[in-house]
């Protein structure tokens, strides 16, 4: 019984950093709700990893990680950019709001299709959370990037991060079933790009790293090559 449930114990680790999250978010806690929202991504690449490990998935485990990350890399990215937005008068304010709504539709359309289970259909709700959580971080490592984070741009981060998540583009998948070069090229080439960003970029480096995953997946579908 134990065995069974230790991936669901380590999803709700994810869930319990999303309610962290939600509640340094309301204190102006933010740097501390960004380093929440990468444990928890920790968390959902551990629990799925320690599934197939041990050979204990299971449908509740699958519903359980869903309703999980629509809290923390649905809710708390969207309430962060809402308490983050530069006018609190705007009604572009509540824009924000829209990513958790498509978090919520990208998550159960996931649930339910069969074809996402090498590859994915949209932006994952992680790279949406990390691409969003790095903000505060960037804001620490460069504060000159506040003068151009106007209401505009904080409207289509929102808007642009919302249609990744629904729209069908083929995303490849990080998951490694075999570890050789050829058929792992797209990954590896991926993995030490980003690696090396963030060596160069460090918290700059997060939302590019996001933004070189659709473009990589862009020209790999495009060009019709495996992946």
């Amino acid at each position: 019984m134990l065995k069974k449930n230790i991936p669901n114990f380590i999803t709700l680790g994810n869930l319990l950093c999303g309610t962290l999250a939600i509640n340094f978010i309301f204190l102006n806690e933010f740097i501390v709700a960004s380093w929440l929202i990468a444990l928890a991504a920790l968390f959902d690449f551990a629990d799925g990893f320690v599934a197939r490990m041990l050979k204990v998935s299971s449908p509740m485990g699958k519903e359980l990680d869903s309703l999980a990350d629509l809290v923390t890399f649905g809710l708390v990215p969207a309430l962060m950019l809402f308490s983050l937005f530069p006018d609190q008068t705007s009604p572009l304010r509540y824009g924000m709001l829209l990513i958790a709504l498509c978090a919520a539709w990208r998550l159960a359309k996931f649930n339910i299709d069969t074809r996402q289970s090498d590859a994915f259909l949209g932006l994952p709700t992680p790279a949406n959370a990390l691409f969003i959580g790095a903000f505060p971080l960037i804001m620490i490592q460069n504060p000159s990037i506040q003068s151009w984070l106007n209401p505009t741009v904080y409207l289509i981060i929102a808007v642009f991060l919302s249609i990744m998540m629904v729209v069908e583009l083929p995303l490849f998948s990080l998951k490694f079933k075999q570890f050789g070069f050829a058929e792992n090229k797209v990954r590896y080439l991926f993995l030490f790009a980003s690696i090396l960003l963030l060596f160069l970029l460090k918290f700059i480096a997060l939302p590019l790293i996001v933004l070189m995953y659709i473009l990589i997946s862009l020209v790999v579908h495009l060009s019709q090559k495996p992946i």
